[in-house]
């Protein structure tokens, strides 16, 4: 484990709301290019933490320090994908225009789009399946076409971070089928993906490293070992055993 590189150091940090804390302290490392799920029960602080990660809220205490992908410690260019219950579909903007916001850190609030950007948008939308309907309202769209148009600015983007809180929630099981092949794209690139979740079996499958957070502990580590600490132990065993021979079989 000696050649993986440290992108997000923490270090005892607990992350709340009102200086109340809603998880045991937290300390590890998350490592470039790694893959990693956040699990726990709801209100173990999973969406919290992400928030924290991302600096949309300070933490309670401890630290966070980036040593990798960012400039003298700052935090790296990231990508975040917030629950859909948090965003207003009711703005006026079309699939291509709201896919083209992810063109912001090159070309400014206010720059122009360029034909190359232009170019990455309608290869984004083509990426997730949006293409015939790029100028659609977003009001229009179904919850998993919103989403395949959210991950498709996310593909403009092109952070080495990517933060994803539950983006499987309420879609179907074609668009989930994408998205997860568009994460697993980005994790064969060598970025960082963390993402919240609570479809288990979804877990054992796709992410070869898990967050298991609580009030009461914290377990942190690779899937097959940390899953056999999650309710309904013996099914979750099974699942992170299987998908330890499957990540063998493609080595």
């Amino acid at each position: 484990m000696g050649h993986l590189v440290t992108m997000i150091n923490l270090s005892n940090l607990e992350v709340g709301y009102e200086r109340r804390a809603v998880a045991m302290p937290l300390s590890g490392q998350i490592t470039a290019g790694s893959l990693t799920a956040v699990i726990g029960a709801n209100g173990a602080g999973k969406s919290t933490f992400l928030k924290t990660l991302a600096g949309l809220q300070p933490a309670i205490s401890g630290s966070i320090e980036f040593t990798e992908g960012s400039a003298r410690g700052k935090r790296p260019q990231l990508a975040y994908l917030p629950q859909q219950a948090e965003l207003d579909r009711q703005f006026p903007i079309s699939v291509f225009d709201l896919v083209a916001m992810g063109c912001w850190p090159q070309s400014g609030l206010f720059g122009g789009i360029s034909r190359e950007s232009q170019r990455q948008v309608t290869e984004a939308l083509d990426t997730v399946g949006m293409t015939d309907m790029r100028n659609v309202a977003v009001g229009e769209l179904s919850g998993g076409q919103l989403q395949r148009t959210l991950f498709a600015r996310l593909l403009i983007q092109k952070a080495p971070l990517i933060m994803l809180d539950e983006p499987f929630t309420g879609i179907d099981s074609q668009t989930t089928e994408l998205l997860l092949k568009v994460i697993r794209q980005w994790h064969e690139q060598g970025r960082t993906v963390i993402a919240v979740l609570h479809d288990i079996a979804m877990v054992a499958r796709h992410f070869p490293q898990v967050l298991f957070l609580s009030q009461q502990q914290n377990i942190w580590g690779k899937a097959d070992d940390v899953l056999c600490h999650f309710p309904h132990r013996d099914h979750a065993c099974i699942l992170a055993d299987e998908f330890s021979e499957q990540r063998r079989v493609i080595k």
